[in-house]
């Protein structure tokens, strides 16, 4: 049975309530989005009914699911499979905040990377993981003002524990505007995240974001991107959302490229193309020159402080983490841009800055639905390590 109005809109926590990570203590509350290379517009709240979690338990029995208050009207769906995989959603916030996948030692290693702040009114704020950070807008609309999906109500559960658990999302505030999905799928080796797209109107639709994913490491110098050489790359200021995490503060470090003397991302990324090969610059947007090039790594270390969009990636490319000798594939389909991002090797290993975030983005081509189309696009983690 579809599940339509069961979720109320959030409201205000203490951060004494958060324990990130922890299967009885995460939660999620909205904060004030801050300036992001794209605007990501909020979305006024959509009230529903308070969770009744005794009927979600007893509706979806035996499937794989449990289900626990996180906070406010926050609610945490943990998906659990046989073999030990396990995934935690939060909702309405559509964030996931855990993975945890076996390993061939036999243990279960977490492969997301959350961490907790405080608000600007002493709010718990949540960000890392898995989520979604898009923008949609109607073309040649006299009043087509952009939007971006934030509230997220369960929908269906599908699966069973033995095998797979899909489960199903959608946005109240999108049903006048467009067909809006969002399913998230565990099975014993991946976790996907997709969305599906239809647009009913007589005009365009244009969609601009990413799906963004923290991969917690032991530290950036000890990991490496496998599977990128010869994919073309764009440089660009690190992506930014509710929930994406700020970089680390990069101390005095003094650069020596002239093309960042001027802008403000060399407070930020001082050494950004000092080290470039084969780029040019093509451009510049906001003030800022654009870089260029091919990557010529096939085994690119990522001590370095980057912030890449890369255009002919493949399909898939996996991280090695040799600090915790595990690795990961990530993968998309939909998408035709990839994003990989690192703070650099100044942060402390297995601190809370140790982390890279990569992603399926559309954001130097924008994704463009005609009337009536349906688009699908997503991310898959795949653990390779059983």
């Amino acid at each position: 049975m579809a599940l339509s109005s069961i979720f109320c809109s959030t409201r205000p926590i203490s951060t004494s309530l958060v324990t990130v990570n922890s299967a009885s203590h995460t939660c999620y509350v909205p904060h004030k989005q801050r300036k992001s290379e794209f605007p990501l517009p909020a979305v006024a709240s959509v009230p529903y009914q308070p969770i009744n979690y005794d009927y979600l338990q007893e509706e979806f029995n035996g499937l794989g699911v449990t289900f626990e208050e996180a906070g406010g009207d926050s609610c945490m769906a943990k998906m659990e499979l046989k073999n030990g995989s396990t995934a935690t959603l939060l909702l309405p916030s559509g964030l996931i905040t855990s993975y945890k996948a076996p390993m061939w030692h036999g243990g279960k290693v977490e492969l997301l990377h959350t961490a907790v702040s405080e608000g600007e009114y002493g709010h718990a704020i949540i960000q890392g993981g898995v989520s979604l950070n898009f923008n949609f807008q109607t073309i040649h609309d006299d009043d087509g003002e952009s939007w971006s999906p934030t509230n997220w109500v369960l929908h269906n559960i599908k699966g069973n524990a033995e095998e797979s658990i899909q489960v199903e999302l959608i946005n109240r505030a999108a049903e006048d505007k467009i067909g809006l999905k969002y399913i998230v799928t565990l099975e014993e080796d991946v976790l996907s995240s997709e969305l599906e797209i239809s647009n009913p109107k007589s005009l365009p639709l244009q969609m601009i974001g990413s799906i963004l994913s923290h991969l917690t490491v032991s530290t950036p110098e000890a990991t490496y991107a496998i599977g990128l050489e010869r994919s073309n790359y764009c440089i660009k200021p690190p992506f930014e959302s509710g929930f994406v995490l700020s970089p680390p503060d990069s101390g005095q470090e003094e650069g020596d490229g002239k093309i960042w003397n001027s802008s403000p991302l060399k407070q930020l990324f001082p050494r950004w193309g000092a080290n470039s090969q084969n780029s040019e610059t093509e451009g510049s947007q906001g003030g800022i020159e654009e870089i260029t090039g091919e990557e010529m790594e096939s085994y690119k270390q990522l001590r370095d402080k980057l912030s890449l969009v890369y255009t002919n990636a493949p399909r898939s490319f996996t991280v090695i983490d040799r600090g915790r000798r595990n690795s990961v594939v990530i993968g998309r389909n939909g998408f035709e841009e990839t994003y990989l991002y690192s703070p650099g090797s100044r942060v402390e290993s297995y601190s809370k800055d140790a982390y890279i975030c990569v992603g399926q983005a559309a954001v130097l081509q924008p994704i463009v639905l005609g009337p009536e189309e349906v688009w699908k696009g997503g991310q898959y983690l795949q653990n390779p390590n059983l």
